[in-house]
């Protein structure tokens, strides 16, 4: 299931794959929109840059996200006050506004055409017993020198009790935005190289060998830019983020849109932005989530937000599906800087929380700061190395919880699921000798069949049967049905059994 974006721009991927050993200045592994952002600022200013993406451009997140662009992350600015205090929550907030208008002002500098447009952001509430948590969150945004409204009308087809309004916010196309930067990055002579996987990263004096195939990157600098690092020492990012799923559906309505972008605050989570594509304006409806590993059916995903679409556009036609992974971290705040204490010229990016096409921006700037030896007035919020007492301490134990599961308690729990149980076109875990494997059966009944381990730190696999995927309920790891890796952290693919003999 391609997203809208990937679908309205994948004729325009032709990048190499890499062949040889390089040197250069500096190494960026993923092309989504925080790396291919470090690669486009470095670039302009001189540096050699490599880019190695394991895929293709943009395919992952940064292709199946809403595209919203905006400063309004929820119900955020009364928690970070609380948690952090005022100017904590103010450089938070004006870091993202400044994003806005860094990404406008490459747009019109570089003439990228994807479809940028201004548009206001609202987070609102159908339930009047919600209308004082709204209130509280804009006495707080108003608390720190920036207007915000309250507001009881909004322009969506349904009635609101109360909602908060960031005017000035944005919506674009990630991937012709993307792709309009890998251009530049090519004209100032550097190199982006796809289905090229990095598996490994070493130390060499005061250089970086990252590892690719048969090949080396060489490079005084690092920057990780894979969504989820696969690196799991030093650093140790994986006890100290989770990943989420959401899913979007995009429909024409066959009627007139409203403007703006929404997205209300408490489950279930919907979201909502218009979208250009072939002449027609549609609908973005978004939600559904989920920690990725907790696949629910069809109805408890896609189904919802169809169900949604069609209480209020009842002839709709339903033109796109696609879903997404996002990393949230514990406090909720993106690590942004060094990767690790002891890894000073590696640099890191990642628990964007839904919100990457704002914070991708800020992360970049941090990052190319530190690189040039510039003070960032941003850098101490998203601290990469912070060692702050998690406050969520639920959340905290859950993912722990959770990674204990699979990795103990489920590789020696018995297995009722049987070979004849698994339908077509489904899968499950049977055990065959007292071996766990995981089985997937098309629609014509052909069998196959994986070791349903995950390859990154060896969790017990679940099967998803709305995508016909095998995710990890640790990290968020992701592989299809024939065992080849989808998602990081993992990087290989699974080991697969042969039936037949």
């Amino acid at each position: 299931m391609d997203s809208l974006w990937i679908n309205s721009t994948y004729n325009i991927d032709n990048f190499e794959t890499l062949n040889e050993d390089l040197d250069t200045d500096i190494c960026i592994i993923g092309a989504g929109i925080f790396g291919i952002t470090c690669a486009y600022y470095l670039s302009k200013l001189g540096f050699k840059v490599v880019v190695l993406e394991k895929d293709t451009i943009g395919k992952k997140t940064t292709g199946n996200t809403t595209g919203k662009i905006t400063s309004l992350h929820g119900l955020f600015y009364d928690y970070l006050i609380s948690s952090y205090g005022e100017k904590f929550a103010k450089d938070y907030l004006y870091a993202n506004e400044e994003a806005i208008k860094n990404i406008k002002d490459i747009i019109d500098k570089e003439n990228i055409k994807c479809d940028f447009e201004y548009q206001n952001n609202y987070v609102y509430t159908t339930s009047n017993d919600e209308v004082r948590a709204i209130k509280k969150e804009v006495q707080a945004v108003n608390s720190l020198d920036f207007n915000c409204e309250y507001v009881t009308k909004c322009g969506l087809p349904f009635d609101i009790s109360g909602a908060i309004c960031f005017k000035n916010q944005a919506q674009f196309n990630p991937l012709k935005y993307l792709f309009g930067l890998c251009d530049c990055i090519e004209a100032c002579g550097n190199k982006i190289y796809t289905n090229s996987t990095a598996f490994d990263v070493k130390v060499d004096g005061d250089y970086y060998l990252t590892y690719v195939s048969d090949y080396v990157v060489k490079s005084k600098y690092v920057i990780m830019a894979s969504h989820y690092p696969f690196i799991n020492f030093p650093g140790l990012y994986f006890t100290k983020m989770y990943q989420s799923t959401s899913y979007v559906i995009a429909i024409d309505p066959k009627k007139s849109l409203f403007s703006g972008m929404y997205i209300n605050f408490t489950n279930p989570i919907f979201s909502y932005r218009t979208a250009k594509y072939m002449g027609k304006n549609l609908l973005l409806i978004a939600g559904a989530d989920h920690k990725t590993g907790q696949s629910g059916a069809f109805m408890d995903t896609y189904g919802i937000l169809e169900n949604e679409a069609r209480k209020f556009y009842p002839n709709c036609d339903i033109l796109f599906s696609w879903n997404t992974r996002d990393c949230i971290s514990l406090d909720k705040i993106p690590y942004v800087g060094s990767y690790s204490t002891s890894m000073p010229n590696m640099f890191i990016g990642t628990g964007f929380k839904k919100w990457g096409m704002t914070l991708s921006n800020v992360a970049a700037n941090i990052i190319v700061d530190k690189i040039c030896k510039k003070p960032n007035r941003y850098d101490y919020v998203f601290y990469s190395n912070r060692l702050k007492p998690v406050k969520n301490i639920d959340e905290f134990k859950n993912v722990l919880v959770q990674s204990t599961n699979s990795l103990v308690i489920n590789k020696i729990k018995h297995v009722n699921t049987n070979f004849d149980d698994i339908k077509n076109n489904s899968g499950g875990i049977i055990e065959i000798n007292g071996q766990k494997v995981g089985i997937y059966k098309d629609d014509d009944g052909k069998v196959f069949a994986v070791k349903p381990i995950c390859t990154h730190l060896g969790c017990l696999l679940s099967w998803n049967d709305v995508d016909k995927t095998w995710d990890c309920p640790c990290h968020g790891s992701r592989f299809d049905f024939r065992g080849k890796n989808l998602y990081e952290p993992a990087f290989k693919d699974l080991e697969v059994f042969d039936l037949e003999n």
